[in-house]
């Protein structure tokens, strides 16, 4: 065999591994052999770390609130909170996605991976700097992802300082803010005469923010603060935030 048959026949064999690797990295991304695993149209999308989808079930169209896992995106009121929830937006919403899931949270929501044409959409938000590496429960080592965004400006990252303040940090001193507050509902003549801890656990519920504060701080209904931000009910207490 000639020195040019050798090297072009060495190419040949090199492209095929390379070809071979790829399609079985797209294959295993595409595929999820827990039986637990289902695809379901996402009909919302919350912020940049939860979704709502629609999964069929024997017993019809239901609803499943989805809390992505490993990451943990900027709250709403945060920078890139809004840029973040467009970003999974772009990704995900009105689309058929897998979900693989790895348990609930305290408030009922499903936890799981998500992904879409063979993406893995948790890894990307964090890949494109629209999200951190939740430290607290990560079980991937997405660090060097992260890394990537944080050196590149990608994303939040590109906010300078406030990109600083993971939404963990954000959450405890927006809470601490919260309770103080709270506080001007925390008098008997406001609170303990009017409210009364009961059944309630709900914002369709609740006649005001003073009556969801009062539930959420006095009698600890946990329900009503669905993104753990220390603000109940966000509809009806968005214009005092």
């Amino acid at each position: 065999m000639t020195p040019t048959a050798c090297a072009t026949l060495t190419m040949v064999r090199s492209l095929a591994s390379t070809v071979i690797f790829l399609l079985a990295a797209h294959a295993s991304a595409q595929t999820c052999i827990a039986p637990s695993c289902f695809h379901a149209d996402v009909v919302a999308v919350a912020d940049g770390d939860t979704v709502t989808v629609l999964r069929q079930t024997a017993a019809g169209p239901r609803q499943v609130r989805v809390r992505l896992t490993e990451i943990d995106a900027p709250e709403r009121g945060q920078p890139w909170g809004t840029r973040a929830r467009q970003a999974l937006a772009d990704k995900v919403f009105r689309r058929t996605v897998l979900v693989a899931p790895s348990g609930e949270d305290r408030y009922g929501r499903l936890l799981a991976r998500l992904q879409v044409d063979g993406r893995d959409v948790n890894r990307d938000m964090v890949r494109e700097g629209h999200a951190w590496v939740y430290r607290r429960y990560a079980t991937e080592n997405w660090l060097p992802d992260e890394a990537v965004a944080r050196d590149s400006g990608s994303g939040l990252w590109s906010l300078g300082v406030d990109a600083s303040v993971p939404p963990w940090e954000w959450r405890r001193g927006a809470h601490q803010q919260r309770r103080k507050v709270a506080t001007i509902d925390q008098s008997p003549s406001a609170n303990s005469e009017a409210f009364s801890c009961g059944t309630k656990r709900y914002c369709r519920e609740m006649a005001s923010c003073a009556e969801a504060r009062f539930h959420l701080v006095t009698c600890g209904v946990r329900t009503l603060d669905g993104d753990s931000d220390g603000w109940p009910c966000e509809k009806l207490c968005r214009r005092l935030r």
